[in-house]
């Protein structure tokens, strides 16, 4: 696999395209961060925002942010783009953890849908495009994302997709804070 943050691979199949974020994705993700219903399902563990955005600015200036730290090889945002409509529905943003915790050398993975689909058959459809990929991407041994208790069609699509609830807890940087719902998979 190339270097993701050298020439960023775009995912495709029948349904979607996964590509990497772009500032005309704005008004489309705008609708993804703008949706109360969604918000409660991101993972902003150990970020600086909640990523709920209530003007179209803040996403501009998000996605702006997204694109600095991608240059930095801090992380890869992808867009994610329903091909039936054609819209962007959703995000994933994907890096390799190094910490002192069990999260260490961990590729982690963050989606964000609109909440129209958070379904188990469309995150399971996302997740099986980028996952197998995602190791070789970011040369890790193991991929985690949060799945919050009450988020049950995430949970039976990270299932399928081989994902299992893990009990060990990430700590944060700085503030050294705990943050658990993990789910991991191992290559």
């Amino acid at each position: 696999m190339t270097d993701p943050y050298v020439n960023c691979p775009v995912f495709e199949n029948e349904n979607y395209l996964i590509r990497l974020i772009m500032p005309s994705d704005d008004r489309d993700l705008f609708l993804v961060y703008s949706d109360e219903k969604a918000v409660p399902f991101f993972n902003s563990d150990n970020c600086s925002s909640e990523f709920h955005y209530t003007q179209l600015e803040h996403m501009q200036g998000a996605i702006e942010f997204w694109l600095q730290e991608y240059r930095r090889r801090r992380f890869v945002r992808w867009t994610i783009i329903d091909k039936r409509i054609p819209q962007a529905v959703g995000t994933i943003e994907l890096f390799n953890r190094h910490a002192g915790d069990y999260f260490d050398n961990c590729g982690l993975l963050r989606l964000d849908l609109r909440s129209d689909y958070e379904h188990e058959e469309e995150i399971l459809e996302i997740l099986s495009m980028i996952i197998q990929p995602a190791f070789a991407l970011f040369d890790c041994g193991m991929i985690a994302t949060k799945i919050p208790a009450f988020a049950g069609e995430r949970k039976k699509a990270a299932e399928r997709a081989g994902f299992s609830y893990s009990e060990e807890k990430l700590t944060g940087g700085d503030d050294r804070k705990v943050y658990q719902d993990y789910y991991v998979m191992l290559k």
